[in-house]
């Protein structure tokens, strides 16, 4: 009786969260519209049902899927590098106060330097094809690694007292007993990282023209005034990075569950 009864409020908690969800798409179509309407230039604010009709046909258009596909692999390869330097950097900052507050320049530095200074920073040093994950890759280190430092911090210190009598600090206490105790900073982590790297690593492509990339496509659309695609490029984009966060979440929850 009480499971169904757990069952029943996630249920509607799963439904309240969706109704929720598309009343803020509808908040921010409505604003569109309103903008559309003040500036009175169609142009620049197309109509929402155009925007509507750009996106179906972006989403039957194969090579929108290879843009989509290439910013993945880029954001995928930059959440990787980064996740490894900002896990190793976090702890080492959170195991000893003084590299913490010798680090702390270079990640306000990383956290606050504009991307486009960043970009063309790296265009100089590397191939241009290197650019998009490189320079989310150093945004994006700061951003885990202050996440993995404070998790470390808050660590009971009884629980690491207890393994410390039985084993010193290895790769293996680090996978078994840090990295379970931080999950819930660095699931906060990985969802601020994802829109994040998103973001940086699209503006890198439009910057450098990365072939085939969605970057690339919003500086096509802009080319040519097709303000429509823009927006529904970045509609893309809004789905692609609520996927990316939510799917591997409600994988997660469900394998406990069972």
């Amino acid at each position: 009786m009480e499971k169904n009864k757990q069952n029943s409020q996630k249920k509607f908690s799963y439904r309240q969260e969706f109704f929720s969800f598309c009343l803020g798409i509808f908040v921010i179509a409505l604003l569109i519209q309103i903008l559309g309407k003040a500036k009175g230039n169609p142009l620049v604010f197309p109509d929402i049902f155009e925007i509507c009709r750009a996106f179906f046909r972006l989403m039957i258009t194969p090579k929108t899927y290879q843009c989509i596909l290439t910013t993945l692999l880029h954001l995928v390869t930059a959440l990787i590098l980064s996740f490894l330097a900002g896990i190793l950097t976090g702890i080492a900052q959170g195991a000893s106060s003084f590299l913490r507050k010798t680090l702390a320049p270079l990640m306000i530095m990383l956290r606050s330097i504009p991307v486009i200074v960043l970009v063309v920073i790296i265009m100089l040093l590397t191939d241009y094809s290197k650019v998009p994950y490189i320079a989310s890759t150093l945004v994006l280190i700061p951003v885990i690694s202050e996440a993995v430092c404070e998790g470390f911090l808050n660590i009971d210190k009884d629980l690491i007292d207890v393994y410390r009598l039985n084993s010193s600090f290895s790769p293996r206490i680090l996978f078994s007993v840090y990295l379970p105790l931080m999950t819930g900073f660095l699931r906060q982590a990985f969802i601020n990282t994802i829109g994040m790297g998103m973001k940086i690593i699209v503006s890198s492509e439009y910057l450098v023209q990365t072939k085939n990339s969605l970057g690339k496509a919003i500086y096509s659309s802009s080319y040519f005034n097709d303000y429509q695609d823009i927006y529904a490029y970045a509609l893309i984009m809004i789905l692609t990075g609520i996927l990316l966060t939510k799917l591997p979440i409600f994988i997660i929850k469900k394998v406990t569950e069972n």
